[in-house]
């Protein structure tokens, strides 16, 4: 991959600030796993994202697109591509109180969309605050919590399709499914999402936030690094029960762990390798396997070389 090519045409559209080569992806997943990737790239606005994404598109380079990196393990040889992370700069977060929505850049985080939902006494969200993305992540994997999913509150989304046109998807033609949505089948890129809420009081709103954190805070590992749950739900199961009842809590492989807390969680104890999770995980598939006869998908996603 040419890089010092690469940076001179996005050179045209973004500050030379936004990109850096060799980025330790560690540095940018909540596992605080994984090697370098060719070149990082982080644009803030959507016009940035959209350019950023075409150009790329346009010199055939390849690339990954991530939000916080919060459900990936990144192997320990790196990404060989160039990683664009859709940070935002909190400026396209809009209310309108008559219609009870809110509009977030793809770049917000979960919880910067509840803070705001409190200031503005806006309610249905409270459930989604603690998952520790970003909202282009959630909606890109219908990500939920509670027995809910984000698919529920979503009214429309804007994305640019791989045609490189930018639309508003309503939410009916999202196909929201359990972790997934139309903006993965189709490979689209997620700009934001109309979120569909109700009005309350600042104060309720608060309570129901925090009340998730300390439910959160009570059952799993936040004291640790990792990627949340690391198994989907198998149909009919519970992935952390299976964990669980196998006898794996607390099994461990280097410093990666089977959380103590809970076992749906491989936990970094400090110092992980993409390695050590992944023999963990391994292990833990061909236990489960073996005991009850289900077999456990990753929800983790896996990328890069080792």
């Amino acid at each position: 991959m040419q890089t010092a090519a690469i940076e001179q045409r996005l050179l045209m559209g973004l500050p030379a600030q936004m990109m850096r080569r060799n980025e330790p992806m560690a540095s940018h997943t909540t596992f605080r796993i994984g090697g370098p990737c060719d070149l990082f790239i982080s644009p803030e606005t959507e016009e940035q994202i959209v350019f950023c994404i075409q150009t790329l598109r346009e010199m055939d380079v390849p690339m990954l697109v991530m939000g916080n990196g919060s459900n990936m393990l990144v192997r320990d040889g790196g990404i060989r591509a160039c990683v664009v992370k859709i940070n935002s700069s909190g400026a396209e977060m809009q209310v309108n109180h008559q219609a009870k929505t809110l509009y977030a850049g793809a770049g917000e985080s979960m919880m910067a969309i509840a803070n705001r939902c409190i200031q503005e006494g806006l309610s249905g969200q409270e459930f989604a605050s603690g998952i520790p993305g970003t909202l282009g992540g959630a909606v890109m994997m219908n990500a939920g919590a509670y027995e809910h999913e984000i698919g529920e509150i979503i009214q429309s989304v804007r994305v640019l399709t791989r045609e490189g046109e930018v639309r508003e998807v309503e939410k009916a033609d999202m196909h929201f499914g359990y972790r997934t949505s139309a903006a993965t089948t189709n490979q689209w890129v997620v700009l934001g999402a109309t979120l569909q809420l109700q009005q309350a009081e600042p104060a309720q709103v608060r309570a129901k936030v925090d009340d998730f954190t300390r439910r959160r805070r009570a059952k799993q590992p936040l004291m640790y690094a990792s990627a949340g749950s690391t198994f989907k739900r198998p149909q009919g199961h519970f992935a952390a029960k299976l964990i669980d009842d196998a006898g794996l809590k607390g099994a461990s492989v280097g410093q990666a762990q089977v959380s103590e807390m809970h076992a749906g969680f491989v936990i970094n104890r400090g110092g992980a390798s993409a390695k050590d999770v992944l023999a963990l995980m391994e292990q833990i598939q061909q236990t489960v396997q073996e005991r009850f006869g289900v077999t456990l998908q990753p929800e983790v996603k896996i990328i890069g070389e080792d």
